[in-house]
């Protein structure tokens, strides 16, 4: 069995960043997860996230978004690598979810950027090496996603972090500044792992020497996604940019309304969750919202991945 934690190197290829499943009332629904991971497996994700933006991680407590990793770890049981969201708007709370995500026995950490405060690039800097340092043994991944925190990590705090650091090892770029890309990876050298958070964008990260994705998209299409990424490092481009272009319907559909919630209606449509209910602020899709996902999941339909030999889950419905 391969040690991804302390050969982060290998963390390569599509790691599906899992929406949380929740019942019909709102609580975390273990089970539902279970199934939908098994499920990213199956169909050849080459690792597996929890806790990311699609997660709704604002949305749950600390123990919440703990027990979710245990559950995931707990059913992926070593087949592939376990690479959780452990970040907060809060240090304590971010160091303490790491610190439980480490003990459970993950392979590596994403943390997103302190969102709302809007820090400068020292503090940032602080953060990072103040996370690191409490888990030394554990890969730490930056997670940057302006668009949600509004603050952007810059080329130079991520290359000095790379450093000075030794288990910073990499971040997952979702920003659609691709420019960024090429600039993060000049800055801090070729070794640094990237991963690329816009769907959009995941194969043309490839060309920049980019690790791989952690793609919403896997979430439908985890057997496209992964397809797609060995097809490039197999030479064989027509078919990674079929993929590339094939996937824009099932894009476009996650993005209709807020993530995660279209994916949710789909997952449980389809009978991979029990529910599609996403916790406040967020809501289900409108009726509106629905249609144009109906018209998106018929126009993306060769690269849905089909839910034959998948558990189906009570109270699902088969899309």
């Amino acid at each position: 069995m391969t040690n991804w934690r302390t050969r982060p190197e290998q963390l390569t290829g599509s790691i599906a960043p899992v929406i949380t499943p929740f019942t019909d009332d709102g609580a975390v629904d273990h089970e539902s997860l279970a199934n939908l991971v098994n499920w990213q497996l199956k169909q050849g994700s080459d690792g597996v996230s929890i806790g990311g933006s699609t997660g709704e991680p604002s949305a749950q407590t600390i123990d919440e978004r703990a027990d979710a990793i245990r559950t995931v770890l707990k059913t992926v049981d070593g087949r592939a690598p376990v690479v959780p969201g452990t970040g907060s708007a809060k240090l304590d709370e971010t160091i303490a979810l790491t610190g439980a995500a480490y003990d459970a026995g993950v392979d590596a950490a994403l943390v997103i950027t302190p969102y709302y405060a809007r820090p400068t690039q020292e503090a940032l800097y602080v953060w990072y090496k103040t996370v690191a340092e409490e888990y030394p043994e554990l890969p730490i991944i930056a997670y940057n996603v302006p668009s949600r925190t509004a603050v952007e990590i810059a080329p130079e705090t991520v290359a000095r972090l790379h450093r000075d650091v030794p288990n910073f090892v990499g971040i997952k770029e979702t920003t659609k500044d691709f420019e960024h890309f090429s600039r993060v990876i000049k800055a801090a050298g070729r070794d640094l792992l990237v991963w690329s958070g816009i769907e959009l964008l995941c194969l043309p990260l490839l060309a920049l020497g980019g690790t791989g994705f952690v793609s919403a998209t896997a979430n439908i299409a985890p057997a496209a996604t992964k397809k797609m990424y060995d097809a490039f490092h197999s030479g064989r481009m027509d078919e990674a940019l079929d993929i590339h272009y094939g996937v824009h319907p099932l894009v476009d559909l996650i993005f209709v309304e807020t993530n995660p919630a279209p994916v949710k209606w789909v997952l449980a449509q389809r009978g991979l969750i029990r529910s599609g209910h996403v916790r406040s602020p967020l809501i289900t899709p409108t009726d509106a919202g629905k249609d144009k996902i109906r018209a998106l999941l018929d126009e993306g339909a060769d690269y849905l991945s089909p839910v034959t030999g998948a558990d189906t889950i009570a109270g699902g419905n088969r899309a």
